[in-house]
């Protein structure tokens, strides 16, 4: 089982930049699908980026692509979320989750291109770290 906690977040100025991170253990991060989701006081949450290794699909919600960055080190066990150009909507409280991937289209699913995934296909979740952007 991947266990998830995530680090990171803080109070930024609009325009500024944070870099989440999320530490695994308990099982090889090669082989999962990561996603980075955010959830905003009244509001559903979304899915913010997302990577499938063995498909090697990245995907990005429309509302961050040129902002945001996902990268991931497997053999530290750590998936970075670099945030850039911050907005005050992207406020929220951000998690990461995991699921082992399987190579078929059910990866896809997971981690389409718009990182439009449903929150049950992921199996393991860190805790989640705040980000709030305000001046």
């Amino acid at each position: 089982q991947l266990h998830l906690v995530e680090s990171g977040g803080g109070l930024v100025q609009p325009g500024g930049s944070l870099r989440l991170s999320c530490t695994t253990s308990g099982a090889n991060l090669r082989y999962y699908i990561i996603a980075w989701v955010r959830q905003a006081p009244g509001k559903e949450r979304e899915g913010v980026s997302c990577h499938s290794p063995l498909n090697g699909i990245t995907g990005y919600a429309d509302s961050v692509k040129g902002r945001f960055t996902i990268v991931r080190d497997d053999a530290e066990g750590i998936v970075r979320l670099q945030m850039n150009n911050l907005r005050p909507e992207d406020s929220a409280i951000y998690y990461c989750a995991g699921l082992r991937g399987r190579g078929g289209v059910s990866d896809v699913v997971a981690c389409p291109l718009n990182a439009h995934f449903g929150d049950a296909n992921f199996e393991s979740w860190g805790q989640g770290t705040q980000v709030t952007v305000s001046s």
